[in-house]
């Protein structure tokens, strides 16, 4: 079943027929909002809000970990997060859509980062952080919409909350040859993959983050939401394309992800640590 992460200003889908809510706790606490079961172009989905009914939570607010556990528990096995972001090349313009195939790590460690630790041990891939498979199933999807997107882009995931200097947008354009920046897709992504389940970004591209000389092209919180607020229709469409589609097989190194990944010995994990981990393992 495929899962949908909606970031800043996609707190819902208005085209989707609700059937259930769930209110949830987890091991890990509860998640960022209740999840919405519902159907979308007769495809049974979820969609979970990031930042919570009324943008309550700032990005190193989030509680990833629960939230992708809640939608694992739920019987997600792929998710895709529909995120706004800042541009760092001038071909991926404000009101465009990207996907993501790369992850960089610009946080500051304050996140919990890994379902694992406190006595149990493992180490997952992430060489290849999203999933190719539903990566083509979003670029078909685009395709059926009639929508031009960008593939094959580096996101940076930066702290926040506060937007960056432009001596941060130049090293990430220039030294880590990132294409995106946004707050949120870091640690989702490799949570994901601990809990074995596809992921990919769809960005949504709001600005120029601030890399550019002409001030007026530099982020602002009030440009961000006029651009989003023309282009979440268009991430809206591909979600409808995408949910007409059959959704293409996970590939084994995803969805099996913690076959070899987990060095502690079963006798040494908890009855506790044992329930959620069977949750994961799933």
């Amino acid at each position: 079943m495929l899962a949908v992460i909606g970031g800043s200003g996609l707190y819902s889908l208005s085209n989707l027929k609700i059937t259930k809510e769930h209110v949830l706790d987890t091991p890990f606490g509860p998640p960022s909002d209740k999840v919405i079961e519902g159907v979308l172009e007769d495809k049974k989905i979820l969609f979970l809000s990031r930042h919570g009914k009324g943008h309550r939570l700032l990005p190193h607010e989030v509680n990833y970990r629960a939230n992708i556990f809640a939608l694992k528990s739920l019987g997600a096995t792929k998710v895709l997060s529909v995120s706004a972001c800042g541009s760092l090349r001038e071909k991926i313009k404000p009101g465009d859509l990207a996907l993501v195939e790369q992850y960089f790590d610009h946080t500051r460690g304050n996140r919990k980062n890994s379902f694992f630790g406190d006595g149990i041990a493992a180490h997952v891939s992430t060489a290849k952080p999203a999933c190719p498979a539903l990566t083509q199933d979003v670029i078909s999807a685009a395709k059926q919409a009639n929508l031009e997107i960008h593939t094959g882009a580096t996101y940076a995931c930066v702290e926040g909350p506060r937007l960056g200097t432009r001596a941060e947008s130049f090293f990430l354009k220039d030294s880590a040859k990132c294409d995106v920046v946004g707050m949120t897709n870091i640690p989702e992504v490799f949570l994901a993959r601990e809990a074995q389940l596809a992921y990919c970004t769809l960005c949504l591209v709001t600005d120029y983050d601030c890399w550019m000389d002409d001030p007026a092209q530099h982020v602002t919180v009030e440009k961000f939401f006029e651009v989003y607020s023309q282009t979440v229709d268009k991430a809206k469409e591909t979600l409808s394309a995408l949910a007409k589609q059959e959704l293409s097989e996970t590939p084994e190194e995803i969805s099996s992800a913690l076959k070899f990944s987990i060095l502690t010995a079963d006798k040494n994990i908890s009855a506790e640590q044992k329930q959620w981990l069977e949750t994961l393992r799933a």
